[in-house]
């Protein structure tokens, strides 16, 4: 047969409609595991071990080791990992991605087909798309692409061409690169890492790989490094999200990348006996019948004779996608039992390579700058942990202005200029985090979802207006030095006091921010917010009657009034941001 232009066009479907497939059912459950996912890791790497199994249970369940790697860098992004606890996760997603190439060994291209079952499965679970329940639809989302993933495995292995001999000029090209040894095995490492960074999945490029040498294209020895290439190929994901997060982001994703390379390079200096030791194993645990070692021509020639050959050969390629698969988990299960005692030593080669910059911990995002995650769940956690960091910067601003209320005139200009400086940059962020909950607004939202965005717009904005009101207090500040004025001592004193419960109403604020929507208690707050405007009062009568009784100039009067009107600001400011907490909780 011809194969033409349409032909390729069905090869390259093929392989499209497999990426959606594990897309969707790999977004699906994600969102399927919800909170759960992102509370097994931040709870399960107390140590190097545990971190490994969250790794591979997380992988497994949500069947894509890129997805664990980058929420992996947000999380060390947002500080809810440690490096050292990072690189046990990643060390676990790397024998979890393996399963899917078990999938697809077993189900996809096995004796027994899942692909016969694609269609009814996607028929039974269609209804479970239109369900108003979430959870249900989450369902049908990952049964329709589980269904796609096998459907699209059937379409591939038509579209690929069975007999090479038929391509001549296809054939010559692979035979030329399969005969050259060692440059074999890099040429093929070279072709699985550049596949798996055009596709960005090492899935797509695994099932491709076991199509290909199950068809016969290619032997088992380039099968395995062009495994050890797509390896490689998918530590990509995770570096271009790391390339605009912070420096420890940074080093997760080179740990990451050192850890694969590490695995590859070991791998070479024990190629061929391992190799040897898979394809025995192979026949020990029945997944073979021969050694796949015997697709070798010249050794299959020498070993078997010729009535033999054709039938040997076809059972090797039946086999092949099992013995690969057993390949890729021994291959990275070994690589983690070597590398889970150097986890403490890697972490400090990598920070040794991307030290600390100044800058590294200035007030600007933190935790967004990777941008969207894989799901609206995902991204919002984001946004909450850039919002609490935004608020905890302000609470610094507001402790900064403190500090520098008693300051000398000279001195109080300097740290003015580093608070205006702070506000720009506070102003900065609030457009930074809307642009991002504008991005998010825009997928595909759940009711709650929605909510929760439309609360944090309006969060935030009151983080900023809290930022704005301290500033406008250093300017205060300010005009009292420009102007000599010298507060009495009573008014100081009453100044103070309402800081004191202004810090309090930030501080609480900021602790609400860092739990659960469903756990935030306003009672502590009303009852702050309660005292400033009580005190607030206070002070305006207090003032009426000094300004009547001449206690103090009329200048004074103003500074102080600006002062502790813009302190009671904060305070309806803060118990906003509560409140829009609250009312998440209660719809969620």
């Amino acid at each position: 047969m011809d194969y033409g232009l349409f032909e390729l066009l069905k090869l390259i479907g093929s392989l499209a409609l497999f990426l959606y497939g594990m897309k969707l059912m790999s977004e699906s459950l994600q969102k399927l595991a919800g909170n759960k996912m992102r509370q097994i890791l931040t709870a399960m790497t107390a140590n190097r071990f545990t971190g490994v199994l969250t790794g591979v249970f997380i992988t497994a369940l949500i069947q894509s080791s890129s997805a664990t790697t980058v929420m992996v860098v947000s999380f060390v992004n947002a500080g809810l990992l440690d490096l050292v606890g990072s690189i046990g996760v990643i060390l676990g997603a790397n024998v979890g991605t393996t399963i899917t190439s078990w999938l697809v060994a077993v189900l996809g291209l096995g004796k027994f087909s899942m692909s016969d079952l694609a269609l009814p499965i996607i028929g039974c679970t269609l209804p479970l798309l239109f369900s108003q329940k979430r959870s249900r639809k989450n369902w049908g989302e990952m049964f329709v692409g589980f269904g796609l993933l096998f459907l699209a495995l059937r379409f591939l292995q038509e579209a690929m061409p069975t007999n090479l001999q038929d391509y001549p000029g296809v054939g010559d090209f692979i035979q030329n690169i399969s005969n050259l040894g060692f440059r074999s095995w890099m040429i093929f490492l070279l072709i699985g890492a550049v596949l798996t960074t055009i596709f960005q999945s090492s899935s797509a490029t695994v099932a491709l790989t076991l199509v290909i040498c199950a068809k016969g294209w290619i032997g088992y020895e380039d099968a395995a490094a062009m495994i050890m290439g797509e390896n490689i190929g998918t530590t990509i994901t995770a570096n271009l999200a790391a390339a605009v997060a912070n420096v420890q982001a940074k080093r997760a994703a080179l740990a990451h990348f050192t850890i694969n390379v590490f695995g590859v390079i070991w791998l070479f200096f024990i190629f061929d006996p391992f190799l040897h030791f898979i394809g025995d194993l192979s026949v020990t645990l029945h997944l073979s019948h021969y050694n796949p070692i015997y697709s070798d021509p010249e050794l299959l020639n020498s070993t078997f004779n010729p009535e033999e050959r054709a039938s040997v050969l076809t059972s090797i390629h039946a086999a092949m996608p099992l013995v690969l698969s057993l390949f890729n988990t021994l291959a990275k299960g070994i690589n983690v039992l070597i590398l889970i005692w150097f986890t403490k030593i890697l972490a400090k080669i990598v920070s040794r390579i991307l030290p600390l910059k100044p800058g590294d911990d200035s007030f600007t995002l933190k935790h967004i700058k990777i941008g969207l995650l894989s799901t609206p769940d995902a991204s919002l956690f984001q946004a909450k942990q850039e919002i609490t960091l935004y608020a905890q910067n302000t609470f610094s601003m507001f402790k900064r202005m403190l500090q520098a209320f008693e300051m000398s005139k000279s001195d109080y200009e300097k740290e003015f200029d580093k608070l205006q400086l702070m506000e720009d940059e506070s102003d900065q962020v609030e457009v930074d985090i809307a642009d991002y909950l504008t991005k998010v607004s825009e997928s595909r939202l759940t009711t709650e979802n929605s909510q929760r965005v439309r609360a944090m717009f309006k969060i935030v904005s009151e983080i900023e207006s809290v930022a704005d009101s301290i500033l406008n207090v250093a300017k205060a500040i300010m005009r009292r030095n420009n102007q000599g004025v010298v507060f009495p001592e009573t008014l100081h004193t009453k100044l103070f006091h309402m800081f004191s419960l202004v810090e309090n109403s930030i501080e609480m604020m900021c602790h609400n921010l860092t739990l659960e929507y469903k756990d935030v208690n306003p009672k502590k707050a009303y009852e702050i917010e309660q005292a400033i405007n009580n005190y607030r009062t206070l002070l305006q009568q207090e003032h009426l009657i000094a300004i009547e009784e001449k206690n103090y100039d009329y200048s004074i009067g103003i500074l102080y009034t600006d002062i502790f009107a813009e302190c009671e600001k904060i305070g309806d400011y803060t118990i906003n941001v509560t409140e829009a907490m609250k009312e998440i909780g209660h719809n969620n």
